[in-house]
């Protein structure tokens, strides 16, 4: 058959003059459905300005055209802070091959119209406020990637999309549907690589179909109701990077199997029933980033793999059983980011090679029982945020650099058994909100360099040996909430500036050896709601004055030497516990009667019933023997006349 050479070009030219004759009226058509699509949405941020009557929407913002026809193939408005509904016109767009509408503020329902866009391949409308049952729409055969997520659909769970089987990434979680279980026939899509089902109501266990699909490369089925053992057939998934299973109800221990999926990056199976031991083999995953089980019951050891893992950035096992010593190389070549392995019953030394990348940036082991002295090699931590390292069993002193980290917010040192002094160089974290030095053994003075720490919220020295006065530069702390300094050997007067600190709730310096009177400048502390000087030397009457804006749920002056009288204010508040130990303070007798309190009652401040006893009767038996002094008077001048007249009659 002989061959024309430009029957191609032939074609072409007729399809570009076909197009010109048809364009016109589609092309209204399509404008026309796009401006009743604007009509129903508010644009605060104006995108949508170029949306006005034309002969083409290819200029309009956000909108794409087949370059060969001139028909609308997306329309992509992502994050643009659009409200409104979606209009049932866009289904109009015969030609849309990708709808992208996510991060909005969209609401109501979803058009059922959308059916008719049967060339749809991506359909997005994630991250806005979409309600009501999901529209079956399994008529868009051609859609790869379909995330309805992050909405407010409710009813059934859509079963239909296991009939979309040319889907890639499908995503459907977080939203409101009715508790169910996940369609056997997910197994159906052949092609998922990106599956995200996290808080769709599930319960039951993931169907074994589900693991036949071999093209899987990231699975969330997070924070549902999944039950059963750990599904050894995850192992099927060669191509799996990416596991999210947490906050479910799993059981059983990780399969051995787990450690054959090499292409692993992140594994998050926390908050589950799960037990036993870690395999050994997951340490040999050289690609994983992120590995997080906490909240668990695993026991035994840490793979010793995990000591010369590369790429590990954050990793999170607190709240289970796990013992043993930490792998000597841990974070040694990894560039380490965050690490939790708090309350277990780790043991032996503190790992020092957390901050060798110098990317650290929380370092939480508190709650195990870590022995030694607190590395230095953690210094290298600039980065630092959060430090805890309470209720573990470490000694020696901290190294000064450590106090002065400039990024540092949380410093948590408590119920460990370290010892020297604060240094000066805590002035320069600047950062920290929150320091935690209780019951430990450090010593020394409190550094008045506390007092450039304008964000410090809670101050916790107690249970240590400082000694001195207290820096009145505390007074400065306007953020200050929490002072606690009880249990210490300090001394002095406590200073005024501490009314200064407008925010603190609760103040405790009890046990110490503070002297002098209780500052006035407390009357300012409005805020407070817990006051205790207990077991100290203050002395000076106890002015009402001075605590009577206060409105204490907690309150103990007692083991001081205060005088003055108890008013009912601060009986109410402390009861008599509050003031024990006090040998100069009293109560009125009317108190004591009226709140069955067990204090003495005052000398020299006469009740009313004394001053009737002390006045009122002494006046009146005064009067009382005046009267008789007078008729025995007026008696005796009656006995004198009558014996005068006797006389005058014997004359």
């Amino acid at each position: 058959m002989a061959k024309h050479p430009f029957s191609f070009l032939h074609f072409l030219l007729c399809c570009c003059f076909f197009s010109t004759l048809l364009s016109p009226s589609l092309s209204s058509v399509e404008v026309e459905a796009l401006l009743r699509f604007k009509k129903q949405l508010k644009d605060p941020l104006r995108r949508l300005d170029s949306w006005k009557v034309s002969d083409s929407p290819c200029e309009f913002f956000g909108v794409s055209c087949d370059p060969m026809t001139g028909l609308v193939t997306g329309i992509s408005l992502d994050n643009q802070s659009l409200s409104g509904e979606i209009s049932p016109s866009i289904s109009e767009l015969q030609s849309l091959i990708s709808l992208v509408l996510p991060t909005n503020l969209l609401s109501g329902h979803l058009p059922a119209e959308l059916n008719k866009c049967i060339n749809l391949r991506e359909l997005n409308v994630s991250v806005n406020h979409l309600i009501g049952t999901l529209p079956d729409l399994s008529e868009l055969r051609n859609l790869q990637i379909l995330d309805l997520s992050i909405n407010y659909f409710s009813g059934p769970f859509p079963s239909w999309v296991t009939n979309l089987t040319g889907l890639v990434s499908l995503s459907l979680g977080d939203n409101n549907y009715d508790e169910g279980e996940i369609p056997e026939s997910i197994g159906n899509l052949k092609n998922l690589s990106f599956i995200f089902f996290a808080r769709s109501q599930f319960r039951g266990e993931i169907p074994e179909s589900f693991f036949e699909i071999t093209t899987m490369e990231s699975l969330d089925f997070s924070t549902n109701n999944i039950s059963g053992h750990f599904p050894k057939s995850i192992a099927k998934l060669k191509k799996l990077h990416k596991i999210e299973l947490f906050a479910n109800q799993l059981t059983g221990e990780i399969p051995s199997e787990l450690a054959n999926l090499t292409l692993l990056q992140e594994i998050d199976i926390s908050r589950n029933h799960m037990y036993g031991k870690l395999p050994e083999g997951l340490g040999q995953l050289k690609n994983l980033v992120v590995f997080q089980i906490f909240e668990n019951n695993f026991s035994g050891e840490i793979p010793a793999g995990f000591g010369d893992m590369h790429n590990l950035l954050l990793f999170s096992t607190y709240r289970n059983n796990l013992s043993g010593e930490f792998p000597a190389n841990f974070g040694r070549f990894s560039p380490l980011n965050i690490i939790d392995i708090s309350e277990n019953q780790f043991s032996g030394g503190f790992p020092k090679y957390l901050c060798e990348s110098g990317k650290l940036q929380f370092l939480l082991a508190l709650g195990n029982k870590f022995s030694g002295e607190f590395p230095g090699s953690c210094s290298k931590c600039r980065d630092l945020q959060r430090l805890r390292i309470s209720e573990n069993l470490l000694s020696g002193e901290i190294p000064s650099a450590i106090w002065g980290l400039p990024k540092v917010e949380i410093i948590d040192f408590g119920n460990n058994e370290f010892t020297g002094r604060i240094p000066p160089q805590i002035g320069t974290a600047t950062g920290l909100t929150k320091l935690y030095l209780e019951n430990n053994k450090f010593s020394g003075k409190i550094p008045p360099e506390l007092g450039k720490l304008a964000n410090l919220g809670k101050l916790y020295l107690n249970g240590n040996d400082f000694s001195g006065k207290i820096p009145s530069e505390l007074g400065v702390l306007q953020q200050l909430s929490s002072l606690h300094l009880e249990e210490n050997s300090l001394t002095g007067s406590i200073p005024a500036e501490l009314g200064k600190c407008a925010m603190l709730v609760e103040m405790n310096l009890g046990r110490n050896s503070l002297n002098g009177n209780i500052p006035e400048s407390f009357s300012l502390l409005t805020n407070l709601h817990s006051l205790n000087l207990s077991w100290n030397t203050l002395t000076g009457s106890l002015n009402p004055d001075n605590l009577k804006n206060l409105k204490l749920s907690s309150l103990d002056l007692s083991m001081n030497q205060l005088t003055g009288i108890v008013s009912s204010n601060l009986l109410q508040m402390g009861g008599d516990k509050a003031f024990l130990g006090n040998k100069g303070l009293c109560v009125e007798k009317s108190l004591k009667i009226q709140m069955h309190s067990g204090l003495k009652v005052c000398r020299g401040n006469n009740t009313k019933e004394e001053l009737l006893l002390f006045f009122i009767i002494p006046s009146v038996l005064v009067i009382i023997l005046v009267g008789f002094l007078v008729v025995i008077y007026r008696e005796c001048k009656k006995e004198q006349r009558c014996v005068f007249c006797d006389k005058r009659l014997e004359i």
